[in-house]
């Protein structure tokens, strides 16, 4: 195979690699098992592209704390009351997250850069033109996917389409807001996890909208943000709610006061609209709300945990085993407590304060340079998406503490991703 076979050959798995990425990034919200399968046929392009004498490995700031991260996880197993499960729970969700976030690393168009002398301006312009358009793709689908989610949560809003009356009771306390109806959650499992999967998507489009300055992409992503922020307000869910409505009042306040001008008249408006939504976001000053009632004392009980296994946790996963053990409130195993409503109180409890601490510098790490990007000299639209990422990543680090959304597997991997495109765009060689 001559040279120029070689390099093309090389080219197209790695754009096969980058579509898998793409269809991937669409799927998340709707199905697992797909999501799962374009992961594992993404890794089987990558390992036949390397068996072919194409092996290439693209580090990150983040490899460390990640391994730490893998390894205390994959510890935590002996120390679980159930190892067996915990080892299958462990290397189903950590090794999807990790695999999620090294395929986009190893996908992106950073590996031009190799086949490129990039001591030249028009190299570099070459490369990060390519790294644009895939970043235009991968936003398109991003938009597509939302678009989808938000018509269904419409649709069962409105309409009561695929939504079931237990369903639709189940979500809401009748005795303390017995004006709420309904709760959306689309196609995620509960109105939780929209509220969060949202929180993260109101934050990529307010970065876009902020930094970019083409008319007409600006008032397509503006439209898209107020849709987006009313399907939220019907989840009715308060830590999703507060939470983006904080980040972007300080990002307002601090970097914009145009936009926090803006932000408060849609934030009126909804509420003035919705009277069940202002009722639902007062009761958390509220001793009467049992989800806030209940969520004191599942700290409580967790606090204990950690205290009593502070180094390797109770295992990856067994937070809904152990939890009997340390019930002070309920006093029953009528119901099956999944995780902590804090996510970094779950985090601890699980896999013990190394594998906490691990976690958080991947995670604040990546918030970091979200944020400290915005001062290099990038392309506009990748700039914008790094400010997406920084703030719907703090959004979601604020609801952690009141939620533990990050539980599901697909808005995991869906946060996984967007911290290796994070990665990509903070690399230097595209300054």
């Amino acid at each position: 195979m001559n040279i120029f076979k070689k390099n093309r050959f090389n080219n197209d798995c790695k754009r096969l690699m980058f579509y898998i990425v793409a269809a991937l990034l669409f799927m998340l919200p709707f199905s697992y098992e797909i999501s799962s399968l374009l992961l594992v046929v993404g890794w089987l392009v990558y390992i036949y592209k390397s068996v072919k004498g194409f092996f290439e490995w693209e580090r990150t700031p983040f490899d460390f704390p990640i391994a730490i991260f893998v390894v205390i996880s994959f510890l935590s197993i002996f120390v679980s009351p159930d190892p067996a499960f915990s080892f299958y729970n462990c290397y189903n969700l950590v090794g999807r997250y990790v695999l999620t976030y090294y395929l986009v690393v190893q996908s992106l168009n950073i590996k031009d850069v190799k086949q490129v002398k990039v001591s030249s301006d028009t190299d570099k312009h070459v490369v990060r033109v390519a790294l644009l358009e895939q970043v235009k793709t991968l936003l398109y689908v991003m938009c597509f996917s939302l678009a989808i989610v938000i018509v269904y949560g419409f649709l069962q809003a409105f309409f009561g389409i695929g939504l079931t009356s237990e369903e639709a009771m189940v979500w809401t306390d009748n005795a303390i807001f017995p004006g709420l109806k309904t709760r959306v959650f689309s196609t995620w499992q509960n109105p939780n996890l929209l509220g969060g999967y949202l929180d993260f998507m109101l934050g990529m489009l307010m970065g876009i909208f902020v930094v970019v300055k083409n008319r007409n992409l600006r008032i397509a992503i503006g439209i898209l943000f107020c849709i987006t922020a009313f399907c939220l307000t019907l989840t009715y869910a308060r830590g999703a709610c507060l939470s983006i409505a904080v980040v972007m009042a300080v990002y307002g306040a601090l970097y914009n006061r145009k936009i926090l001008v803006a932000l408060i008249v849609l934030a009126v408006i909804l509420l003035v609209s919705d009277a069940a939504l202002v009722e639902r976001l007062t009761s958390v000053f509220s001793k009467l709300d049992t989800s806030s009632e209940m969520r004191l004392a599942f700290w409580e009980s967790t606090i204990a945990m950690i205290l009593d296994h502070p180094l390797l946790g109770i295992g990856w996963g067994a937070y809904f085993m152990v939890y009997p053990s340390y019930d002070y409130y309920m006093q029953g195993d009528f119901i099956k407590i999944v995780h902590a409503h804090n996510m970094y109180l779950n985090f601890m409890a699980e896999i013990g304060l190394f594998g906490f601490v691990s976690y958080m510098v991947y995670f604040f790490g990546i918030i970091y340079k979200a944020f400290k990007t915005q001062i290099s000299d990038i392309e506009p639209l990748n700039k914008g998406v790094m400010l997406g990422i920084g703030l719907g990543m703090s959004a979601l680090a604020l609801n952690g503490l009141t939620d533990y959304v990050m539980f599901n597997t697909e808005l995991s991997m869906l946060v996984w991703l967007f911290s290796g495109v994070a990665v990509i765009l903070g690399k230097k060689v595209y300054k």
